[in-house]
């Protein structure tokens, strides 16, 4: 088992979701982060001050994955992340020694199954498409 980390461009969030979804990976945690990596800082007038936005918005997103679901994770996150510029984020990968689902007291592999995952999946699936549409129809 594997803990999977990725930092990524906000925006890029929902590609990604429903691309991690498809892989079949349904558990995920999502924490609203600011960084700096390689990206410019961005300098900007506030009030007649400058100002120096050191730190980027981003979003981090966590999952924990057996072992066939691994790669699949990876290349669907470098498949819907990458846009080729600086600040396109990063991927953590981690061993887990042990995982335990408190509601039933499953270890391991048994506890990372969704005992809902069909639905999450479909679900995730129809957002992300409603998400590309709306996102067609600003761009036209």
């Amino acid at each position: 088992m594997k803990l999977i980390t990725t930092i990524v461009r906000p925006e890029r969030l929902p590609d990604v979701k429903a691309a991690l979804f498809q892989a079949g990976v349904t558990g995920i945690t999502l924490s609203r982060v600011s960084g700096h990596g390689g990206e410019q800082e961005i300098v900007s007038q506030y009030r007649g001050t400058t100002v120096v936005m050191e730190f980027h918005e981003k979003v981090k997103i966590e999952m924990v994955c057996s072992e066939p679901f691994v790669e699949p994770c990876i290349k669907a996150i470098l498949a819907s992340a990458r846009t080729g510029e600086v600040g396109d984020g990063k991927i953590f990968v981690q061993a887990i020694e042990r995982v335990i689902r408190i509601r039933t007291g499953e270890n391991d592999n048994a506890a990372l199954t969704a005992v809902n995952a069909d639905a999450v999946q479909r679900a995730a699936l129809e957002t992300a498409q409603h998400a590309g549409a709306v996102a067609g129809e600003e761009e036209s």
